[in-house]
């Protein structure tokens, strides 16, 4: 078999067909490398005499790219959590459910729209869930997500 060098030449386009079709558009170096590393190891382990290296090869970098994507994933929510525990302190000591506060947290909940506002308080006032939220507003748990990354950004724009 050619030297890892030339497979890995031969491969890298798979990589970046795999990286399309798993709708990656982000830290490419990351999950290119990921699949470099899977690649390398598929090499390794291949046996000639158990069939085609390629789809191997193909298995082993698209398994890669979903492992990091599930660390990835992982990672983001616990973030987000810690975040979320930060907000839900700044929120529960400052304001009020009638959305008075007493410093600058009322300008910066000022600048949110009414039904981020809403959002905010079903998550961290009232505390329903992401799919109970997703549920009144009638769309999916990944929006409610979105949407709520999309508010705390704009509170951590306000209070920087």
């Amino acid at each position: 078999m050619l030297n890892f060098e030339d497979v890995l030449n031969k491969y890298e386009p798979m990589i970046s067909a795999s990286l399309r079709k798993l709708n990656i558009y982000r830290d490419h170096d990351s999950f290119r490398q990921a699949a470099r590393v899977a690649l390398w190891h598929a090499w390794n382990r291949f046996d000639e005499t158990k069939g085609n290296f390629t789809p191997f090869a193909y298995r082993s970098i698209r398994g890669a790219m979903l492992d990091e994507i599930k660390k990835e994933n992982k990672f983001e929510e616990y973030v987000m959590q810690i975040e979320d525990e930060a907000l839900v302190y700044i929120i529960e000591t400052e304001f009020d459910v009638h959305y008075g506060a007493t410093n600058g947290l009322a300008e910066a909940l000022d600048i949110l729209h009414p039904t981020e506002r809403e959002l905010i308080h079903w998550l961290f006032i009232e505390g329903f869930t992401l799919s109970e939220c997703a549920e009144r507003i009638g769309i999916t748990v990944a929006g409610i997500k979105k949407r709520r990354q999309r508010i705390l950004a704009k509170l951590r724009r306000e209070f920087v």
